[in-house]
């Protein structure tokens, strides 16, 4: 998960800041919140891992309905498994029955943010809007909708040379196409102004209304606010319902035609009447991003040279257990100064083995941590792998069927216009027979009407032949569409067994892992409760003076960089949950 730079400071006072999540992720700063949960940039507390911790909303802690949907959040992502769309690492409970995602961690910008300050520029608007594409299109294959798609959701980071690199957030409701039971019938779900009109009507959401949602984004980029605004829920709600959508151009002049075209298209209120699927738009948008001007733009969003954004700056680090060993070895100088004689008081020598015991068993339990994590990141990095395979394999044959769907659609349309003219030829060619017939039984018969005749036969027949040649050209592009599916579906079955056996392997690895991590903690504990001892007898020595401000210079495992003292003396309160 990510939120703005700016934002980190956000719940500074939040008593879960501190915690650590199933032994493990020790909560840092909280970043951000959305309908069903907190996020909060938490770390590994041995392994110096930076992570993004969403927990349900304590307020929903009982609501077993948002739990579901939380778990499938994690599943439904993690098959997927795009580029632009959140990583999940990890999902669980914790021993009070709090549920938990462990994301990536990501600093970047809201699009929200960015949609605040004004329209985006065109160029700009199609990269984000096709990033978009691509990864809905990829999650609709797989038969994941996200149903709350919005500029909240959306987050611009720098990869790769690239700083407007989309990643899609919150999968929260996201649910498996033809699987409704964790949403109450007619229900409605979602944010209003980004909500299709069949979400509106409490309809299940599918892959069209993602597409919607994609028409409201491109729609503000462009024209720089929503396309419909109301002061209640209500009013919006039926306007996504019955409203039809303004024309961007009412609002900005100069808004490209073909933009605008495929606006339109995106928010019609018939899902049938919208872009098949996200591969069609795909080819719309990459079309009209050939027909652009090379164009870079700054970070405001301005035409110019593309300038990369500076590096953010870096969390605070945690205290490894090697500068453990370190504040060890000072605490002893400490000692020798302070005591010269070896006449220290029995509680601060008891104090001193403390720290060096703790510190010692630590080490050799970060290690054994060490391991086990990497081989789960080498089974991680194995199942990302074959997913990102199978995944790109029904891109590839989904991008095939919706080439064959929509050929076969317009050879409908032929074949409904060559049935309609069939039937007009036989019935011109009927009343043409029948003036032959009669001019010829009453003697009148000429050779321009015999030939009018004949020429109405002829014509049926070539109508005829053409009809047969649409209707046998629909029945092999759906034959073909058909025989793409069924091979998506294998791929998606597959896909399945192997994300639930990988997934029980994972989970088997967490455990051991979170077992150990709990040791680490009583450890870290010890180790802390004994610095506060040693501290508090040596602080006031004047022959420490140099050793205690090299003891406090050094970095500190706390939610904002706290001095090492600091961090001790802390030690006095209460442990996190574990």
């Amino acid at each position: 998960m990510a939120a703005a730079p700016q934002k980190t400071r956000r719940g500074a006072d939040d008593p879960a800041l501190g915690k650590v999540i199933a032994g493990r992720y020790r909560l840092e700063a909280r970043i951000g919140e959305g309908g069903m949960g907190i996020v909060y940039r938490a770390r590994h507390v041995l392994i110096d891992r930076v992570v993004a911790v969403k927990l349900i909303r304590p307020d929903l802690r009982g609501e077993t309905h948002l739990r579901a949907w939380m778990l499938r959040e994690a599943r439904a992502a993690n098959r997927v498994d795009h580029a632009h769309i959140i990583d999940i690492y990890d999902i669980g409970e914790t021993d009070e029955g709090e549920l938990y995602l462990v994301m990536e961690y990501l600093i970047g910008t809201p699009l929200s943010s960015e949609l605040a300050r004004g329209p985006v520029v065109l160029n700009r608007a199609v990269d984000i809007l096709e990033q978009m594409g691509a990864a809905l299109s990829r999650a609709h294959d797989l038969g994941v909708v996200h149903r709350d798609l919005k500029s909240d959701n959306i987050l611009l980071t720098a990869r790769g040379g690239r700083k407007d690199f989309v990643k899609i957030l919150d999968f929260g409701l996201a649910a498996l196409a033809h699987d409704p039971r964790l949403a109450p019938k007619g229900a409605v779900f979602g944010t209003p102004e980004y909500m299709s009109p069949e979400q509106a009507r409490g309809e299940q959401a599918g892959p069209q209304s993602d597409l919607y949602a994609l028409g409201v984004l491109f729609f503000e980029m462009l024209a720089g606010q929503l396309p419909f605004r109301a002061n209640d829920r209500e009013t919006l709600l039926e306007m996504q319902r019955s409203a039809p959508a303004p024309r961007p151009n009412s609002i900005r002049k100069d808004i490209n035609p073909v933009a605008e075209r495929i606006v339109l298209k995106l928010l019609e209120k018939d899902h049938r009447k919208r872009y098949r699927d996200g591969h069609h738009l795909l080819e719309e948008l990459k079309a009209l991003q050939r027909s652009l001007p090379s164009v870079s733009w700054d970070r405001e969003g301005n035409e110019g040279p593309a300038v990369a954004p500076p590096p953010p700056p870096p969390p605070p680090r945690s205290l490894s257990v090697t500068e453990w060993a370190a504040r060890a070895g000072l605490f002893a100088r400490m000692l020798a100064r302070a005591y010269p004689s070896g006449n220290a008081p029995p509680e601060l020598l008891t104090a001193q083995s403390a720290v060096w015991d703790s510190t010692a068993k630590a080490n050799s339990l970060e290690g054994e941590i060490a391991s086990h994590t990497r081989k789960l990141e080498a089974l991680e990095r194995r199942g990302r792998a074959l997913r990102a395979e199978i995944g790109r394999k029904v891109e590839e044959l989904a991008q095939e069927e919706s080439r064959a769907l929509r050929d076969a659609a317009a050879y409908a349309e032929e074949e409904e216009i060559a049935r309609r003219e069939l039937g007009a030829a036989q019935q011109t060619a009927k009343e043409k027979v029948a003036v032959a017939d009669q001019a010829d039984r009453a003697g009148k018969g000429s050779r321009a009407i015999f030939e009018a005749a004949g020429a109405s036969t002829a014509m049926v027949e070539a109508k005829r032949q053409w009809l047969q040649t649409r209707e046998a050209r629909r029945a092999g592009r759906e034959a073909t569409a058909r025989d793409l599916r069924r091979q998506i579906e294998e791929l998606r079955a597959q896909l399945s067994r192997y994300a639930e056996a990988l997934e029980e392997d994972l989970q088997a690895g967490r455990e051991k892992v979170a077992q150990r991590a709990k040791e680490g903690l009583k450890f870290e504990k010890t180790f802390l409760e004994a610095s506060k001892a040693l501290l508090e007898n040596l602080r006031g020595k004047q022959e420490c003076r140099d050793l205690m401000a090299e003891l406090e210079s050094t970095p500190a495992q706390s939610n904002d960089a706290q001095t090492s003292l600091r961090v001790a003396q802390s030690a006095a309160r209460p442990a996190p949950a574990e």
